[in-house]
């Protein structure tokens, strides 16, 4: 009777303990789970080179505003500039930019018109990985014409001002990005002989642009 139970005791040991051998012999080295590779973060730090195109509005200041000359129209141009993101995603920059324009009025005989016009502007936003909303601010310059249309004079003047804005940036390549800009521009005011008196521009600015990034 005791060599019955010895054996039946021996033989329930070795089931309890087959399955453990047998799982050992499956699976002879541990397995490994699989690496997920980090999401790249868009940098916005480097340069970059870019086209922009909008409407300008705006009013006249010294006699041309007493004339009622409120000048608006298109403009296209240009710009370039340079961005350095910092470690908690505020983004410091700098952008240059030079437009064409067709920004002009007409009022009892005179018509203004802004040939040209840049900016040089810093750059302070916050980066949401590929969305960069921004404020910018600096120098601004321009040419203006006047001319006296009864007497076909004509006389231009390089004025200088200043210009505040804000916008948004959108990385929709690792290397393109496009952007939507508000821009107020004080270009001052300066004296015109065939006049006889100051004048100057105030501009309202929608722009949108396409940047290539370096």
């Amino acid at each position: 009777m005791k060599k019955i139970l010895a054996s039946g005791v021996a033989l329930a040991a070795l089931l309890v303990a087959a399955p453990a051998f047998a799982a050992d012999i499956a699976q002879p080295y541990p397995t490994k789970a699989p690496v997920v590779e980090p999401v790249p973060v868009f940098s916005w730090t480097g340069f970059y080179l870019g086209a922009n195109a909008g409407y300008a509005w705006g009013s006249s200041n010294g006699y041309a505003d007493d004339l009622g000359i409120d000048p608006a129209g298109w403009l296209g141009g240009g710009q370039v500039g340079f961005n350095y993101q910092l470690g908690n995603n505020v983004v410091i920059g700098v952008e240059a930019d030079l437009q064409g324009s067709g920004i002009k009025d007409t009022a009892y005989g005179y018509e203004s018109k802004l040939d040209y016009f840049g900016t040089v502007r810093a750059r302070v936003g916050y980066a949401f990985d590929t969305v960069l909303p921004y404020v910018t601010g600096g120098f601004a310059y321009g040419k203006t014409k006047i001319t006296d249309q009864v007497l076909n004079w004509s006389e231009s003047s390089t004025q200088t001002g200043w210009t505040v804005g804000a916008g948004v940036e959108y990385a929709f390549l690792p290397n393109w990005t496009v952007k939507a800009e508000y821009l107020y521009v004080d270009l001052g005011d300066d004296y015109y002989d065939n006049l006889g008196a100051n004048a100057g521009t105030n501009l309202n600015i929608a722009r949108v642009g396409l940047n290539y990034k370096f």
